[in-house]
């Protein structure tokens, strides 16, 4: 399978293309969430799309996977709110942290480069699971696609060295994916489609997981 180069310490990152888990079509992806972590708190990031309901559902769904779990929406919705002590120390203490979809810009524009960026990478190096769907999964790599201006790309988190990711990647265009290729310091190209997710070990190793196929670019 797939290995990539990481700039940042990790026990795992798990990287979602889009899917509606109300309707089961993450499934597969959580369950193997589930089984890895290492204890029963998930940090829940509302940050790419702003909304506290998309906690309630999402912690109701996995307690239906796992009675056991609990899940705590960390209330990081701007950059005003990354420096707040309680949020980074759940942050810190979680099983996961798992960060929800929605903009890109928006998840961008609050975490990177901050305390709670700073705290996700101490967490995850101590063996916190990271997930992230949708927008949130694409800003692991080194740059995103900017969705408020499409031909335009924006700085990522750069947990992924020298990496693009697109998520809801549609093979029948892939065409931003391209797009976020041609930038100098990107040498390689992730599509991950909804229903499908790609597990990243600490070792850089990855798994598939899902009911769908990833594309991989390479500059030569």
């Amino acid at each position: 399978m797939l290995h990539l180069d990481l700039a940042v310490p990790f026990r795992m990152l798990v990287l979602i293309g889009g899917g509606e888990f109300s309707f089961g079509e993450t499934r597969e992806i959580d369950e193997f969430l589930v089984r890895n972590l290492p204890n029963k708190t998930i940090a829940f990031l509302p940050t790419a799309s702003g909304s506290a309901e998309y906690a309630m559902h999402l912690g109701n769904y996995f307690k239906r996977i796992d009675p056991e779990l609990s899940l705590i929406n960390v209330p990081i919705y701007r950059g005003r709110d990354v420096r707040r002590s309680r949020s980074l120390n759940q942050l810190r203490s979680a099983g996961m942290i798992y960060a929800g979809g929605g903009v890109t810009n928006a998840f961008l524009s609050t975490i990177r480069g901050t305390p709670a960026e700073e705290a996700m990478r101490e967490a995850a190096e101590h063996g916190t699971v990271i997930a992230a769907i949708g927008a949130a999964a694409a800003s692991f790599g080194t740059h995103a696609r900017d969705m408020r201006s499409p031909a335009a790309a924006l700085p990522a988190l750069g947990w992924i060295e020298k990496t693009a990711i697109e998520t809801a990647f549609d093979a029948a265009d892939d065409t931003m994916l391209r797009r976020l290729m041609s930038l100098p310091d990107v040498k390689l190209g992730i599509g991950i489609p909804p229903k499908t997710a790609l597990a990243v070990d600490h070792s850089g190793d990855t798994t598939l997981l899902g009911s769908g196929s990833i594309a991989v670019f390479r500059k030569p």
